[in-house]
């Protein structure tokens, strides 16, 4: 399964987000990019509550000077108390400087409403999601025929076959809302999975890159690093590596531009939503164990995602020096 690309130029797009500070970044990317066409962003609770994360989206949006609509949405995951991730991004997830929009405000239209209607009036639709998959798991539940629409789907999520950043065994969007990624990953939806892994060693924006960005002497560039001060300092704290990790830039990235993916493979993906110990785990059948009859049972519904396992470091970082001029 290749990437669907839209006909439509330029592609249109709906992002999906919890929006903290490496979130904020994703949307700088995607606002500035002739590449794609935002029709909608909506937002859900994750890194901060619902309406934390609203605010932080708005700011971002007036900050690039558009004018796309931002929805709120669901406030809690399908079926557990909402678990957050301020101690790494900041109470208000960017950082505590006290960023707030001064005008812009939601629309009234709920989140999940906002993806039926964008997907069902722009068929070949493309959709990133940076958060839980808890929005885009209400839409198929309340319109499964939106997945027709949807030409792809671009996952911030998961830890395939290696660690966790929030347990051993999971990434913090999947364990956040494992039953809303298990929705969305046995939709039938053309899934790409971008994994907490592509962020990390080469791919983290060290000091150079940091002076880099600060010195296009730019609100945006400015803001991109402020924002994620505590995020800095969060991830040295939990991987004892130093510079900045954008998981969520990196997934925008592969999303405008797919030939950033150098090594990508299709597998069977569950999500682990019943023990404690690898809740929210990205259990990927790499080597194909399934296909035969011993464990067909627990697998037979389950749709292949493409995993995208190498990604090219130096463009990355190019498309994010680039959206941040």
């Amino acid at each position: 399964m290749k990437p669907a690309m839209s006909s439509l130029s330029p592609r249109v797009l709906l992002i999906d987000t919890d929006t903290a500070s490496d979130d904020a970044v994703a949307l700088i990317m995607a606002l500035r990019s002739p590449q794609v066409k935002v029709l909608a962003i909506t937002v859900v609770a994750g890194n901060v509550p619902v309406e934390q994360a609203t605010r932080n989206a708005l700011y971002t949006v007036e900050l690039c000077g558009s004018d796309v609509p931002v929805y709120a949405g669901a406030s809690q995951p399908l079926t557990r108390p909402l678990e957050a991730a301020t101690w790494f991004h900041g109470q208000d997830g960017l950082g505590d400087h006290g960023f707030a929009p001064t005008g812009r405000t939601a629309e009234a239209l709920h989140a999940v409403d906002a993806i039926i209607a964008t997907a069902r009036a722009n068929p070949g639709l493309e959709i990133v999601t940076l958060g839980p998959l808890t929005n885009l798991a209400l839409a198929i539940e309340q319109d499964p025929g939106i997945v027709a629409d949807i030409s792809r789907c671009v996952v911030m999520g998961g830890a395939p076959c290696c660690e966790g950043n929030v347990t051993p065994a999971a990434e913090f969007n999947i364990w956040v809302d494992p039953e809303a990624a298990q929705t969305v990953m046995q939709s039938g939806l053309p899934i790409e999975l971008v994994g907490w892994q592509l962020s990390r060693y080469d791919a983290v924006v060290q000091e150079q890159d940091i002076a880099k960005i600060l010195a296009h002497n730019t609100p945006l560039a400015d803001f991109a690093i402020r924002c994620n001060s505590r995020a800095r300092e969060a991830y040295f704290e939990q991987t004892g590596e130093v510079g900045l990790s954008l998981p969520d830039p990196i997934a925008m990235a592969l999303l405008l531009d797919p030939s950033l993916a150098l090594e990508a493979s299709e597998h069977r993906i569950l999500i682990e939503t019943q023990s404690e110990l690898t809740r929210g785990m990205t259990v990927v059948d790499k080597l194909d164990v399934t296909g035969d009859e011993r464990n067909a049972a627990n697998w037979q519904h389950t749709k292949q995602a493409r995993i995208i396992w190498e990604l090219d470091v130096s463009g990355w970082k190019n498309l994010l020096f680039k959206s941040l001029q």
